[in-house]
C-alpha cells in the first residue's frame, strides 16, 4: 500500500490532523485528549483494515488479469459485495468471457485455415500430377495424333486449375470480408441470360434443353456481377448432373415477401447423405466418380447469403435436383 503515492500522502495528512486533534484534546483536558487519541487510533485502524482488504481484492483481480494475459483456460473471478469493486469485478468478468470467446474463435479460424490450406494443396496437387505425367508422355510419344490429344488434355487441366485458383481467391476475399457488393436494380431476365451465356455452346453440344419462365419487369436489388457468378456455379452443377439429352428449367416467382429463382435439372438428384453437406467447402459427395472440387456451391452460398439472400437445395419430386434462391424484400 505504501507504494501508492496517494496513499502515502493521505497517511501524512491524516497523521498531521491526528496530531493536531490529540494536542488540542489534551489542551482542553486529559479526558478529552484520551478520547481524541482513542478516536484517532480507532479510525486509523479501521481505515487501514478496510484499505488492506480492498488492496487484497484488487491484487486478486490483478492476478486474474495476469492469468488472462497468459492464456489461462480456466478462470474465475469471485463475486464481491455491492460497491466499486463489485462493478470492477463485473467488468473484468465480461472482459474475460469476451477474451475467451475471441480466443475460441481464433483457434477455430486457425484450424479451419490449416484444413483449408491442406485441402487447397490437395486440390492443386492432383491436376499438377496429371500435367506432369502428360508432359512426360508427350515428350516420349512420336505419334502426332496422340500428341495433339495430350496437348488438349493438358489445356483442359490448366483451364480447370485456373478456375480452381480463381474460385479460391474469391472465397478468400469473401472470407476476409473485403468484398464490397454494389446494390443495384437488376432485371431478373437479363441476369439469367447473362448467367446462361457461357453455357449455351456446351448445352447445345450435349443436347441439353432449357426453359426459362420469368415474368417481364421482375427486379431485384443486388450486385449483378457476383450474383451472376453464383447462378453460373449452380448452372454448372446442373449441366454436369443433367448429362446428355438432359433438361434444365428456370422458374422465377415474385410475391410481397420475396423474389425466388428456382433451377431444376433432370439429373439423378442428390444422395440423402449428401444433402446436409452440399454447400460445405471442398465437399465432393459420396460418389467416387465425382469430378468437381467442392468449391462452386460453397462460393455460391457465400455470395448469396452475404447479400441477404438464402439458397437451398433438395431433390425434386419429379426427379433431379432443384435449387431455390430467395431474395427478401
Amino acid at each position: 500500500m505504501l507504494r501508492n503515492r496517494e496513499f502515502r500522502q493521505f497517511v501524512i495528512l491524516f497523521s498531521l490532523m491526528a496530531a493536531v486533534v490529540v494536542i488540542l484534546g489534551f489542551e482542553i483536558n486529559r479526558l478529552a485528549g484520551i478520547l481524541a487519541t482513542f478516536s484517532v487510533v480507532a479510525f486509523g485502524t479501521a481505515f487501514f483494515a478496510f484499505t488492506k482488504a480492498r488492496y487484497k481484492s484488487i491484487a486478486q483481480i490483478s492476478d486474474q488479469i495476469d492469468l488472462v494475459l497468459h492464456n489461462a483456460d480456466h478462470l474465475y473471478i469471485g463475486e464481491s459485495d455491492e460497491g466499486e469493486l463489485s462493478i470492477l469485478h463485473s467488468e473484468i468478468t465480461k472482459m474475460t468471457l469476451r477474451i475467451r470467446e475471441q480466443n475460441d474463435v481464433l483457434k477455430k479460424e486457425k484450424e479451419h485455415l490449416a484444413g483449408s490450406l491442406a485441402d487447397i494443396a490437395h486440390q492443386l496437387r492432383t491436376p499438377l500430377t496429371s500435367v506432369n505425367l502428360i508432359l512426360s508422355l508427350l515428350a516420349n510419344n512420336p505419334d502426332e495424333n496422340q500428341r495433339k490429344a495430350f496437348v488438349r488434355e493438358t489445356e483442359e487441366l490448366l483451364v480447370r486449375m485456373d478456375w480452381l485458383i480463381t474460385s479460391l481467391l474469391k472465397l478468400s476475399r469473401l472470407d476476409a470480408g473485403i468484398v464490397v457488393f454494389q446494390s443495384e436494380k437488376i432485371d431478373v431476365n437479363n441476369l439469367i441470360c447473362a448467367a446462361l451465356r457461357p453455357f449455351l455452346i456446351p448445352m447445345e453440344l450435349h443436347d441439353i434443353d432449357f426453359q426459362i419462365d420469368a415474368p417481364k419487369g421482375m427486379i431485384i436489388k443486388d450486385d449483378s456481377g457476383w450474383l451472376s457468378e453464383a447462378i453460373q456455379n449452380i448452372l454448372k452443377n446442373c449441366i454436369e448432373s443433367a448429362g446428355e439429352n438432359g433438361k434444365i428449367e428456370i422458374i422465377c416467382t415474385d410475391n410481397p415477401l420475396f423474389t425466388e429463382i428456382t433451377i431444376h435439372d433432370s439429373g439423378g438428384g442428390f444422395g440423402k447423405e449428401d444433402l446436409p453437406c452440399l454447400f460445405d467447402r471442398f465437399y465432393r459427395g459420396k460418389n467416387p466418380n465425382a469430378t468437381g472440387y467442392g468449391i462452386g456451391l460453397s462460393l455460391c452460398k457465400m455470395i448469396i447469403t452475404q447479400q441477404g439472400g438464402t439458397i437451398t437445395a433438395k431433390n425434386h419430386q419429379q426427379g433431379g435436383a432443384i435449387f431455390a434462391i430467395r431474395f427478401p424484400k
